[in-house]
């Protein structure tokens, strides 16, 4: 697994990325992508979650019960995967899982009261980390950027297209 090196150990050694991969979008779309990840991990964990569990939290509060399948196809988790995640929040009280009355086989997952406050709180640390992490941009850069982003993310990955953007 590449790990992003830090600018000071890029000093220390004199190494320096070729020009040809820094003239790549998707090679510093790769490095952004590592460093951001590793920046949030830490983040998130220092609060006793993940960001994998933030997300989970985010989609059940757009306000319709929903089942393990659906939260793992929207966000695009392995629901093997996601059980696990589900099984941390749950013994956090953060969500409940109860049967869906129409169909026994599929499990109904809701946000609990604790989940939403945990979720107020987990939105104020991802602000935090998103700001930390874009403290090189203004304003109107982090604008623009966040609409290329959507733009290629809508293409790749049509999940991200909706109707509404979070509120900023």
């Amino acid at each position: 697994m590449e790990t992003v090196q830090t600018d000071t150990a890029f000093r220390s050694t004199g190494l320096r990325v070729p020009r040809e991969l820094i003239a790549s979008n998707t090679f510093l779309l790769k490095r952004l992508g590592f460093a951001a990840r590793q920046q949030a991990m830490a983040a998130y964990e220092a609060a006793g979650i993940t960001p994998y569990q933030y997300a989970i939290l985010a989609t059940l509060d757009e306000g319709v019960p929903e089942t393990q399948a659906s939260i793992a196809d929207a966000l695009g988790y392995d629901r093997g995967q996601l059980v696990g995640l589900l099984d941390e929040l749950e013994e956090q009280q953060l969500i409940e899982r109860r049967r869906d009355p129409g169909d026994r086989r599929r499990h109904v997952v809701r946000l609990t009261g604790d989940g939403k406050r945990a979720l107020g709180r987990l939105r104020r640390l991802a602000a935090r980390v998103e700001d930390d992490f874009l403290a090189a941009l203004d304003d109107d850069d982090r604008v623009a950027l966040h609409g290329l982003l959507l733009t290629l993310m809508t293409a790749h990955d049509p999940r991200c297209a909706g109707p509404t953007l979070p509120e900023q």
